[in-house]
């Protein structure tokens, strides 16, 4: 069941619905010892359990193959593309390269399941013609009919029962609008700091010293401190001058909120690689890097970023 047209010419991005572990390893396994016959670099990016199980199938040739676990390298999805699918295409520009990814997993929380569709999606518009073929497993029996359906609409062909067909629901632009919803608002109880550019360090410090009271320390304290400082540097710089930060604890989760008058139009806005030659396009990256999960809803002149660290 490996797809047609694979990673020789140009990008293609199919979708494997498997049942069952003989049709998980029956989709992955030939499409993994076909690039390596064919000389082509590959990289398996699934859950840590999976990644077992392909070890053992593969045997000799899993020395071969760049194994990742996804459920630590994806586990906010807005970094998947840029550390684990662009990191390892970029590293070999001159030859076709296959990737399985797994980004969707039964226990994705709700909370997460948003940004892990539009990540999906975003895929799409990542790799333009380049020789990349990725391959996403979707467990059929344990994830509800929401995540296939969006899966059919994400990716243009679909694998399912040693079949092979096109999606005819495919949209991933659409998909990426239908899940750019509002976030709910934040509790009564969240710490509220409007700021402009004077402002900027006075909000930084007053963000990690409240964070440092509902339990994050350490060097993820560090990390905080430079995810809000890029946050509230882009609302001054591109949001219109001025935002507004809500901070509270969610769960085992600090939550920070970043509010402005901007608009994040290029919707791989974080998620690309940037450019060695170019200052600046890295502050939403590095957010992304940073955190656990990132949530963003935007529209013209509104724009709010949240985003969860783990306490």
């Amino acid at each position: 069941m490996t797809p047609t047209g694979t990673a020789t010419t140009a990008f293609a991005h199919p979708a494997l619905f498997y049942r069952g572990e003989r049709e998980y390893l029956d989709g992955i396994v030939p499409f993994v010892r076909e690039g390596l016959k064919d000389g082509e670099p590959v990289a398996v990016a699934v859950p840590a359990p999976r990644l077992s199980v392909l070890r053992e199938a593969l045997g000799a040739d899993a020395s071969a193959v760049h194994l990742v676990d996804m459920r630590v390298a994806g586990r906010n999805p807005g970094r998947i593309i840029p550390t684990v699918l662009r990191a390892f295409a970029d590293r070999h520009r001159d030859t076709p390269v296959r990737i399985v990814g797994e980004p969707i997993w039964p226990g994705r929380s709700g909370l997460e399941y948003p940004a892990c569709v539009q990540h999906e999606a975003l895929i799409n518009l990542a790799f333009p013609g380049r020789a990349v073929t990725i391959l996403c497993p979707y467990d059929a029996d344990r994830l509800d009919g929401t995540a296939l359906t969006d899966a059919r609409a994400t990716h243009p062909v679909v694998l399912s029962a040693g079949t092979e067909a096109a999606s005819p629901s495919y949209a991933p632009e659409a998909v990426v609008a239908r899940y750019n919803r509002p976030l709910p608002p934040p509790p009564p109880s969240a710490d509220r700091v409007a700021f402009a550019a004077e402002d900027l360090s006075d909000t930084r410090h007053r963000a990690v010293g409240r964070a440092g009271r509902l339990g994050l320390t350490g060097v993820r304290s560090e990390d905080f401190a430079l995810v809000v400082a890029e946050l509230t540097t882009n609302s001054v710089v591109h949001g219109g001058g001025s935002g507004t930060l809500h901070l509270w604890a969610e769960g085992s989760s600090l939550v920070c909120q970043v509010r402005d008058g901007g608009h994040l139009g290029d919707p791989l806005a974080g998620r690309r690689p940037a450019a060695p030659d170019r200052p600046g396009g890295r502050g939403l990256l590095l957010v992304h890097r940073l955190c656990d999960l990132v949530r963003v809803h935007t529209t013209p002149g509104d724009t709010t970023v949240r985003v969860y660290l783990d306490l």
